[in-house]
């Protein structure tokens, strides 16, 4: 008994492979055509020419986990800049062009945290250093600190929740902020500062676990047994000028704090 395939002509043939084309089927994956009405039921499938043998099964890893384990093998600060420079998993550092880790003596009484890195301290690698860097200097100057102090009595440090600038100066992602906790946790504890204060939304969830800034400014807080105050962002006092007269208030009130501590 002939075959369908053995009636047809030139032509007809042609047309049948130019619709199996069509349907993508343009590869033979075996040296010679099988014919699977002739094959046995529970007969094992060929395995088709060069076809590789399969790979290691990929292990999923838990970025946090890691960023905790790398944090805590961090013993002094230059081994965590270090250890965040070799971490992997947050995406924001694809399309940043610096680490930005900190500014400022290591040793001073009070620690800022910022949110991000914006443009200006993505080129420079440090943070606070444009037009909101200029602000929070002049802030901290009023009530006797500064950066560039070298009496840790009078000092700055200054780091932010994120090391890598976020694309469009966007907020960090709740998984950025996770992966990215244990680092500034351990940055913490090796700076060890007397108070921490906390400028913006995204440093007061980071450091208090809630928003609300113009709500919760002024209103002392504690992250790991060291006193925390929210404080309205320079960008924000530089939008809405009429502000500062809160942030005087603040600023007054970590003056005393630092006094009576």
């Amino acid at each position: 008994m002939e075959s369908q395939i053995d009636t047809m002509d030139f032509f007809a043939l042609r047309a049948a492979l130019e619709w199996q084309i069509e349907l993508g089927v343009d590869e033979a994956i075996c040296d010679a055509p099988i014919n699977r009405y002739d094959m046995p039921a529970n007969a094992p499938k060929p395995v088709p020419k060069g076809d590789p043998a399969p790979g290691p099964v990929e292990t999923k890893v838990d970025p946090v986990a890691e960023a905790m384990a790398m944090a805590h093998a961090a013993h002094d600060l230059g081994a965590l800049h270090t250890a965040m420079a070799a971490f992997e998993h947050c995406e924001l550092k694809r399309g940043a062009r610096n680490l930005v880790f900190s500014d400022g003596n290591p040793a001073a009484r009070v620690m800022i945290v910022g949110e991000g890195p914006g443009r200006d301290e993505d080129i420079q690698a440090k943070p606070f250093v444009g037009a909101a860097g200029q602000m929070l200097d002049k802030m901290f100057g009023a009530i006797g600190l500064a950066r560039d102090a070298p009496d840790a009595e009078k000092a700055l440090y200054i780091t932010n929740v994120v090391v890598w600038r976020p694309p469009q100066n966007r907020d960090p992602s709740p998984d950025e902020m996770a992966m990215m906790a244990p680092f500034l946790d351990r940055h913490i504890e090796l700076a060890a500062p007397e108070v921490i204060v906390a400028l913006g939304n995204i440093s007061c969830q980071a450091l208090l676990g809630r928003k609300g800034i113009t709500r919760m400014r002024g209103q002392w807080g504690e992250r790991k047994g060291i006193p925390v105050i929210p404080m309205l962002h320079p960008a924000y006092l530089l939008r809405m000028p009429a502000a500062k007269r809160e942030t005087w208030a603040d600023l007054l009130s970590l003056k005393d704090r630092l006094r009576k501590t």
